[in-house]
C-alpha cells in the first residue's frame, strides 16, 4: 500500500510540474527530491540501478552537451529522413495572412483575457443608413420566382440599381469612390438582400469577395487603382475573376493556364508582355463582364525578366475586351439565375503592366489568392448560410403553428420538433458564427477561421433548410410563387461547392493549415529541419523541441487534470457569468485533449498525416466546433438573459460539444498504433463524456420547438436585419400575415376549434358556427370576423401553386370546399 502511495505521489509530482510548466532545471530538483522523499515510504526507490538510471536521466537532459548528443540530435536526423520536403505553394499557404484566437484554442490553454477583450463589430451610421435604405429600397424591387422563371436574369432596373448605389463598392476605399464597409457591415447587407434573393446576393457578392477589386485594393499600384476602382466603385465596370478551370478547382495550385513573356509590336512600337493561353469555367459574372481578373502560371524561357523559367502564379487584370478573350456565354450553376459562365482565351496578349501590383508581383500570384480568398469564405458565403437560418427560423416556426393535423399545430409534434429545434439551435449558431468571424476579419487575414466558416456554416444552412423542407413537406415542395422554401433548397448546392469544396476543405484545409498556422512550434521545427545548414538548423531544432516536448506534456497532464476534476480547474474569463463559466471551463478541456492528439498524430504519422484525411478532418471538427462554441457564448452575451436566449444557446452549445466528442472518440477508435489513442481517451475521460458534450435532451428539444413558434428575443434578434416581406401576396408575406393573425385570434380559435370537435357547435359552414360559439360565450362576438378572417388565411397559406399543362401559370383557385 505504501509503495502504492509512493507512485501516486510521484505521478502526482510529475503532472504537476508540466501542468504548472516548470522549468527543466526546476522541475528536474523538484522531482529528485520527491523521489527521495518516496523513498521513506517504498525502500525500493533507493535501489541502486533506479537511482543510477534516474541520475543519467536527469544529467542528460540538463547537460547541453549530453542532451544534444544523445536526444536532440539523433531526433533530428530522424525526423530529417520522415517529414516530407513542403513545396513552395504550401509554404505560402500557410504563411499567408494571420492566426487569430483559433491559434489560442489549439494551443491547449486558451488565453481568456484576450478573448474577452473580443467586442462584436456595430454597424456605422452610415452602414446602417445604407440597410436601411438602399438594401430595404432593394429588396423591395426583387421577385426571386421571376428572376428565376421568367428573366432568367435580375431585371435591368435591379442591375442600374446595384451599379449607382454602390451595392459593387463595399470594400472600395472611398477615396476611389466606394463606401469602404466592415466585413460585419457587408456580411450584413448580402445576408439581408439574400432573404429575399439569393440570385441577387451572389451577384452582389462576388465584387466585394475575391475578385479584381480586393486584389487591387491590396495589392494594385497606385496607377492601377485609379485606372480600375473609380469605374469598379461606380458600376461601369462589372468584374469577374478567373480562377476555376476544368482540370482545377480546390487544388487552385494546379491550374494549367499558361503566359509567357514576350515581345510583340503594339502600334508600331515593341512592347515588352505576356501571351495568355487559358480556359475557365464556373466565373460568377463572367457573361456580362468588361474586367477580367485571371491567375495562371507565367513563364520566361527567354529570360526577358530574371534567371527563372518558371514564376509561378500571377494574377493580371484585362478588359473583357481584349482580342482573343472569349466571353459572354452562361452555364446553368443548379438552375439558379445569377450570371455564371466561361472565359477562354487563345494568344491573348497583355503589357507586362497587367500584372495586378506591377511586374515586381510576377510569380506572387499564389500567396494574393490565398489571403484574398477569405473574403468569401468568411463573409459572402457565410452571409448566405445565415440568411437561410434566419428566413428559415422565422418561416419553419410560423409554418408549423399554422398547419395543423389530427387537430393540433403540427409543431407541437415532439418528431417535427426534432427538426425544428435543429433548425432553431442552427439559426442561432450561424448568427453568432457571423459575428465572431467577421470580427477576427478586422484583424487581418484569417485564412483557418474563414475555411472554418465556410465549410460550417454551409453545412449548417444545408441541415437547416433540408429539416425546413420536411416540416413544411408538400407545401415546400411544389415549386411557384407561393413556395417560400424550394428556391433556397436548389441553390444549397453552389454554395458548398464554391470558393473550395467542402469536402476538401473539411479533409485537408482546416486542420492542414491550422495545424501548421496555429501550433506554436510545429512549423519552425520543419523549417529547421529543412534547412540546408544542417548545423544552423539543429540549433534551432533543439531549443524548438524541447519547448514542444514540454508543451505536448503540459495539455497531456492538463488534460489528466481537467478529467478528474471535471474541469473544476479550468481557466476561465473573468467576466464569465454563471451560464457561460461551464460552458468555457469545457472549451479549456477539449482545447488540451485537441492540443494532446494533434501532437501525438504529428509524432507517429509524420507526414503520412497528410494521407490520413479522416483522422485530420476529425482533428479540424473539434478545433472547429471549438470556435463555434466561443462564438455562441460571446453572442449569447449580447441578447437580454432570458428563457429564449438560454435555451437557444444551451442547445447550440450542446450541439457543438457532442459533435466535437463524437470526433474524440472516432479518433481514437481509429488511429490504431497499438491503442495509445484510446489510452489517452480513457486518462482525459475517466469518466466518460461529459455532461455538456451529450446530445440535447428530450426536454431540451421540446422547449426549443414550443419556442420556434413563438414571439421572442430570439427571433426579434434573428430578424433584426432581414427583410420580412408583410405583402399577403408573397411567398413570405402570405406565411408571414398569417402568423400575426394568428396570434391575435389563437385563444378563441382553439376553443372555437374544440368546441366543434365535440360536436356542441351547430351550422353547415364555418361562419354559422362561428356564430353559434359566440352566441352560447365559447368565443367573444367581436372575434368571429377575426377568427373567420383568419381562417381564410390560413386556407389561403396552405395552398401551392398550379400550372396549365405548359406549366404556365393560371390563377389560383383559393375556394374552399363547405
Amino acid at each position: 500500500m505504501l509503495s502504492l502511495l509512493a507512485l501516486v505521489i510521484l505521478v502526482a509530482t510529475l503532472t504537476t510540474i508540466f501542468y504548472m510548466q516548470l522549468s527543466l532545471t526546476v522541475g528536474s530538483v523538484t522531482f529528485a527530491v520527491v523521489w527521495l522523499l518516496c523513498g521513506l515510504l517504498a525502500s525500493w526507490l533507493y535501489n541502486p540501478i533506479l537511482l543510477i538510471l534516474l541520475a543519467g536521466a536527469l544529467v542528460v537532459l540538463n547537460h547541453p552537451g549530453l542532451r544534444r548528443k544523445l536526444i536532440s540530435k539523433p531526433v533530428y536526423q530522424t525526423l530529417g529522413k520522415m517529414m516530407p520536403p513542403i513545396g513552395d505553394t504550401e509554404r505560402e499557404a500557410i504563411e499567408a495572412g494571420a492566426t487569430w484566437f483559433e491559434a489560442e484554442l489549439f494551443s491547449g490553454k486558451p488565453d481568456w483575457d484576450d478573448f474577452s477583450k473580443v467586442n462584436f463589430t456595430q454597424l456605422t451610421e452610415d452602414e446602417q443608413s445604407f440597410l436601411d435604405n438602399e438594401v430595404q429600397e432593394l429588396c423591395e424591387m426583387l421577385d426571386e420566382w421571376k428572376i428565376y422563371h421568367e428573366h432568367k436574369d435580375l431585371p435591368e432596373e435591379v442591375w442600374d440599381y446595384l451599379k449607382t448605389k454602390g451595392f459593387f463598392s463595399l470594400i472600395i476605399p472611398k477615396e476611389y469612390g466606394g463606401r469602404d464597409f466592415s466585413p460585419y457591415a457587408q456580411s450584413r447587407t448580402m445576408s439581408k438582400i439574400a432573404t429575399r434573393s439569393l440570385t441577387t446576393a451572389v451577384t452582389a457578392m462576388v465584387p466585394n469577395s475575391l475578385g479584381p477589386g480586393e486584389l487591387l485594393v491590396k495589392y494594385g499600384t497606385e496607377e492601377q487603382k485609379q485606372r480600375w476602382l473609380p469605374g469598379l466603385s461606380s458600376g461601369e465596370e462589372i468584374p469577374c475573376f478567373g480562377l476555376t478551370g476544368p482540370e482545377a478547382g480546390s487544388d487552385a495550385g494546379a491550374i494549367p493556364d499558361k503566359g509567357v513573356i514576350c515581345k510583340q509590336t503594339v502600334d508600331g512600337e515593341e512592347v515588352l508582355g505576356m501571351r495568355l493561353n487559358f480556359a475557365k469555367r464556373w466565373i460568377t459574372l463572367a457573361p456580362i463582364a468588361t474586367v477580367v481578373g485571371l491567375a495562371f502560371k507565367l513563364y520566361d524561357p527567354d529570360h526577358l525578366l530574371g534567371d527563372q523559367d518558371e514564376l509561378g502564379i500571377t494574377c493580371a487584370l484585362l478588359p473583357a475586351d481584349t482580342e482573343g478573350v472569349e466571353i459572354g456565354r452562361r452555364h446553368n450553376p443548379g438552375g439558379s439565375p445569377f450570371m455564371n459562365g466561361p472565359i477562354n482565351g487563345k494568344d491573348v496578349f497583355v503589357p507586362l503592366d497587367a500584372i495586378i501590383g506591377g511586374p515586381e508581383m510576377a510569380g506572387k500570384g499564389w500567396r494574393m489568392l490565398i489571403e484574398c480568398l477569405g473574403a468569401g469564405r468568411g463573409v459572402s458565403l457565410p452571409a448566405l448560410a445565415t440568411a437561410s437560418g434566419e428566413m428559415g427560423y422565422r418561416m419553419t416556426g410560423a409554418f408549423s403553428r399554422i398547419r395543423r393535423q389530427f387537430g393540433t399545430a403540427v409543431g407541437h409534434f415532439e418528431g417535427v420538433q426534432e427538426a425544428s429545434a435543429e433548425v432553431a439551435g442552427l439559426a442561432y449558431t450561424l448568427e453568432a458564427y457571423r459575428h465572431l468571424v467577421t470580427r477576427g476579419l478586422e484583424e487581418g487575414t484569417i485564412s483557418v477561421v474563414t475555411a472554418m466558416a465556410k465549410y460550417h456554416s454551409t453545412e449548417m444552412m444545408r441541415v437547416l433548410i433540408n429539416n425546413g423542407m420536411d416540416i413544411a413537406s408538400g407545401r415546400a415542395v411544389q415549386m411557384g410563387p407561393r413556395n417560400f422554401m424550394a428556391l433556397a433548397y436548389q441553390s444549397i448546392p453552389v454554395a458548398i461547392t464554391v470558393e473550395g469544396a467542402n469536402i476538401l476543405t473539411r479533409s485537408l484545409m482546416i486542420f492542414g493549415q491550422g495545424a501548421m498556422r496555429c501550433h506554436p512550434y510545429l512549423y519552425d521545427e520543419l523549417q529547421a529541419i529543412q534547412d540546408e545548414d544542417q548545423e544552423r538548423g539543429l540549433d534551432t531544432f533543439e531549443g524548438l523541441f524541447f519547448k514542444h516536448a514540454g508543451h505536448t506534456l503540459g495539455n497531456m497532464s492538463r488534460g489528466l487534470v481537467h478529467g478528474l476534476s471535471g474541469a473544476a480547474l479550468a481557466e476561465i474569463p473573468a467576466n464569465a457569468d454563471s451560464f457561460s463559466a461551464p460552458w468555457y471551463r469545457l472549451i479549456t478541456r477539449y482545447s488540451a485533449v485537441l492540443a494532446s492528439f494533434s501532437d501525438v498524430a504529428f509524432a507517429l504519422l509524420g507526414g503520412d498525416l497528410k494521407r490520413r484525411e479522416m483522422v485530420s478532418a476529425r482533428l479540424g471538427d473539434v478545433h472547429s466546433q471549438l470556435l463555434i462554441a466561443c462564438a455562441v457564448l460571446k453572442f449569447h452575451a449580447t441578447l437580454p438573459r432570458d428563457e429564449a436566449n438560454d435555451a437557444h444557446a444551451r442547445y447550440a452549445l450542446q450541439h457543438a460539444f457532442s459533435q466535437i466528442h463524437d470526433a474524440v472518440e472516432d479518433f481514437a477508435r481509429n488511429f490504431g498504433y497499438m491503442g495509445v489513442a484510446r489510452i489517452l481517451k480513457g486518462v482525459f475521460f475517466p469518466f466518460g463524456r461529459p455532461a455538456g458534450a451529450q446530445k440535447p435532451s428530450d426536454e431540451l428539444i421540446r422547449t426549443l420547438g414550443e419556442q420556434i413558434m413563438n414571439p421572442s428575443s430570439v427571433r426579434d434578434a434573428l430578424a433584426a436585419n432581414a427583410y420580412i416581406s408583410v405583402d399577403p401576396k408573397d411567398s413570405i408575406g402570405r406565411v408571414e400575415v398569417t402568423y400575426n393573425k394568428l396570434l391575435e385570434v389563437e385563444r378563441d380559435y382553439e376553443a372555437f376549434l374544440k368546441a366543434d370537435g365535440k360536436g356542441k357547435l351547430e351550422g353547415e359552414t364555418i361562419q354559422a358556427k362561428l356564430e353559434d360559439a359566440a352566441a352560447k360565450g365559447i368565443i367573444p362576438n367581436d372575434q368571429v370576423q377575426a377568427i373567420l378572417d383568419y381562417d381564410e388565411m390560413r386556407y389561403d397559406c396552405l395552398l401551392t401553386d398550379a400550372f396549365d399543362k405548359e406549366l404556365k401559370e393560371v390563377d389560383m383557385n383559393t375556394q374552399r370546399p363547405t
